[in-house]
């Protein structure tokens, strides 16, 4: 078998085994730089021997001792020009093996440091002093010989120029690679620090420089993530197991090949690459960034945001720290939380986060629920892309409960997955928090998971902010406690069951495909006072197992042009998280028949009517809109409405019914008590009656006796005094008997 040239070649370079190998040669070359320096030292008439015989010094038999290993050592009388013959040619060496060591795919941590931070030759050999005190504590000892002086330890940056420059010119020169704005302090890699025992004085020449403890260890090959970070950092490598994905696959791979082809090019002009992710929590922020490293064979550096943000004193120095890390991991960065930096209030803190991308960023994905849209010049010299991730459609979310359910081991799981899916608009990351919360409150109690539970912690995770806009309604009342026609019950079945069948129908059936809006369901109750109508949304909430909250319009209607529509903008968004039914009170307040327009208050009465229809159509969940006057309605807007329910005045069989209902089984009734009188003779709706029977019970606890019919007929009293309607014991067919 032939050997071909470059095989020799390579089998006859030297190359280093490891990087500390390495490290000990560039010492090697080090040392060779103090031997000229010592030469030098010794040359000018220097002199460690203080005159106080009293201080302590270090010799030249010590220094000597130290540099004796070095072929190149042969005493003061050695001459400059032979160090400097043998300082190039173990520098020739060096380079050689370098080269051929990063040829064949040993990590060498100088060389890497190099590249990232495209250091300068200079710039290395600071590093090089820097190190070396860090590595073998004969340099504590030679630096202190060389600044003449045995408390001057540390390397100092007059010591650094004796080392490396040869003129004053180059020392003059120089100084510009200690500024603040050079890549050794700008980034961290070099401080300085001040001699408390031995004051530095004015001079910045006298100043000691100290290599980072983060640098250090990358250095000596250990590349664990900064101890300042690991709080609020965590770092995925390529080969870890990444969270289950539940994202549109259109979004993952479009986003994907557009990635491949922006690092395809290895030009020098390529610009860094910023991927704004923004969508409600849990929609998979972070498990798509964390894919989309994993195919590309890059680390993903994950930080969190709002707790850097707790200390806002060190966010900049944070974030610089963070930028950097991701440049010695090789990592892409994700900036979890952004929302609170990208406010307008915060400019400067977005000032700097572009500048740190601008000069250290490569690939960032900056991570919040909020849309964002880049603003002239806010990420110059970047490529920045905001894409918007939804949450899940239904078969989505089904795969995401059945993934996060398996480990239950629970055969009806299965039955669950499609009906927790349906009912409930939720991101992976919150069904997978309902799980795991209802798993532990199971453990606690050790009793078995339901589906009944699991619909009690999907409301819990939904978004609870309309509390503060909304009243929630505590559905107890099911289909038993609800009077109403045939008619009418039907129709709010049907209501239930489209909201059931909907991924059936809009996903399976295709219909969603036909539809750009108007997804939701939009109800419309009309009806005298009392005849049920929040009653029925309460019926709808248990049977769905949905939360309902009730919203007042007359208090989100305002006079001030522009605000009832931020007022119902609010109710919405925060609706959209929510899975939640919207049961709109007083709808007429903002529905009524619009106005023929004689001024600007009549204009924008109309445009509030208008937007609230489009937000309702936008709305994929129910809307309940409940009015007393349905005529008042416009008929556009009756229009639009998808079920319009007619609650009638209750006829007598229905008011018996009711009165019946309103009775508890442990409620102590009297024998006296005729239904049949109050249904005939009591002309209410069904909220009066209710009224009614709570005021009679009251009345009997405090008599300290069972519900008689004369506490019924006093109740009766109130409630017809309370709503205006003329009292008539006689009209009423009220005895002396009924009412004692």
């Amino acid at each position: 078998m032939k050997v071909t040239r470059l095989e020799e070649t390579k089998k006859t370079m030297p190359n280093y085994q490891n990087n500390l190998e390495h490290l000990k040669d560039e010492l090697g070359k080090l040392d060779l730089l103090i031997q000229v320096r010592i030469v030098a030292f010794r040359q000018a008439g220097q002199t460690p021997f203080p005159t106080d015989p009293t201080h302590m010094y270090i010799s030249h038999e010590e220094v000597d001792q130290l540099l004796k290993p070095l072929p190149a050592w042969q005493g003061v009388r050695a001459a400059s020009k032979d160090i400097q013959v043998s300082l190039e040619r173990h520098q020739q060496e060096l380079r050689k093996k370098v080269g051929h060591s990063l040829q064949q795919g040993i990590f060498l941590a100088l060389p890497q440091l190099t590249h990232i931070f495209s250091l300068s030759p200079f710039e290395v050999e600071i590093l090089l002093i820097c190190l070396a005190p860090e590595l073998d504590r004969k340099y504590d000892k030679l630096y202190a010989y060389l600044q003449d002086d045995i408390t001057r330890k540390k390397p100092s940056v007059d010591l650094v120029l004796d080392l490396l420059c040869a003129s004053e010119a180059e020392r003059w020169e120089a100084r510009s690679y200690f500024s603040p704005q050079s890549p050794l302090f700008r980034t961290g890699m070099l401080t300085f620090i001040e001699d408390v025992q031995s004051p530095s004085g004015s001079s910045d020449l006298a100043r000691f420089l100290k290599l980072d403890a983060r640098i250090l260890n990358y250095l000596l090959g250990t590349n664990h993530v900064d101890a300042q970070l690991v709080n609020c950092s965590k770092l995925i490598l390529p080969h870890s197991n990444t969270e289950a994905i539940f994202i549109d696959p259109s979004i993952q791979k479009n986003l994907l090949q557009f990635m491949q082809h922006h690092f395809s090019d290895q030009s020098k002009h390529r610009k860094k690459l910023v991927i704004h992710l923004h969508g409600s929590y849990g929609v998979g922020k972070k498990e798509l960034a964390a894919s989309l490293c994993k195919t590309l064979q890059i680390p993903l550096l994950i930080l969190d945001l709002p707790l850097l943000l707790k200390a806002p004193a060190q966010i900049e120095s944070q974030l610089k720290l963070a930028f950097r890390e991701g440049l010695l991991q090789q990592a892409a960065l994700f900036l979890e939380g952004i929302d609170p930096i990208s406010d307008p209030q915060e400019s400067h803190r977005l000032k700097y986060l572009a500048q740190a991308i601008s000069q250290y960023g490569w690939l960032t994905f900056l991570a919040g629920e909020k849309a964002w849209v880049q603003q002239p010049g806010q990420f110059e010299g970047s490529l920045f892309q905001s894409i918007q991730l939804p949450l899940p459609d239904t078969s989505l979310r089904k795969a995401a409960w059945a993934h996060h359910l398996s480990p239950l081991n629970i055969e009806e799981t299965h039955t669950w997955e499609e009906a927790l899916a349906n009912q409930f608009r939720l991101s992976p990351g919150q069904i997978r928090d309902a799980v795991q919360s209802m798993q532990a409150q199971k453990k606690r109690s050790k009793s078995n998971i339901t589906c009944a539970d699991l619909f009690k912690a999907c409301r819990e995770q939904s978004n609870q902010k309309l509390n503060e806009m909304a009243r929630k309604i505590t559905a107890h009342s099911d289909w038993n406690d609800i009077i109403l026609p045939d008619a009418q019950l039907t129709q709010l079945k049907e209501i239930c069951t489209q909201v059931k069948h909907r991924a059936q129908v809009f996903g399976v059936w295709g219909f969603e495909q036909k539809l750009s809006y108007g997804k939701g369901l939009s109800v419309l109750f009309s009806g005298p006072p009392g005849t049920g109508k929040t009653l029925a949304a309460e019926v709808i909430a248990h049977a769905l197992g949905l939360d309902c909250y009730k919203i007042d319009l007359s208090g989100l209607v305002s006079k001030y042009i522009g605000e009832t529509e931020k007022n119902l903008s609010k109710v919405f968004q925060e609706a959209e998280t929510s899975n939640a039914i919207l049961f709109f009170d007083e709808a007429d307040a903002l529905f009524g028949k619009r106005t023929e327009v004689s001024d600007a208050h009549d204009r924008y009465a109309n445009i509030e009517t208008s937007y609230l229809l489009q937000k309702m159509e936008e709305y994929e969940g129910i809307v309940i809109l409940a009015t007393n006057l349905r005529d008042n309605m416009d008929e556009a807007f009756t229009r639009r409405i998808r079920f319009i329910i007619e609650f009638p005045f209750p006829d007598i069989e229905q008011r018996l019914a009711i009165w019946k209902r309103h009775f508890p089984k442990q409620a102590p009734l009297s024998d006296d008590v005729d239904y049949d009188f109050l249904s005939r003779n009591v002309q209410v709706a069904g909220g009066n009656i209710k009224n009614i029977v709570l005021n009679a019970a009251f009345l009997a606890a405090e008599n300290g006796q069972v519900i008689r019919m004369a506490h019924l007929i006093q109740g009766t009293k109130r409630e017809y005094e309370k709503i205006g309607k003329l009292w008539d014991e006689s009209r009423l067919g009220i005895t002396k008997e009924k009412a004692r």
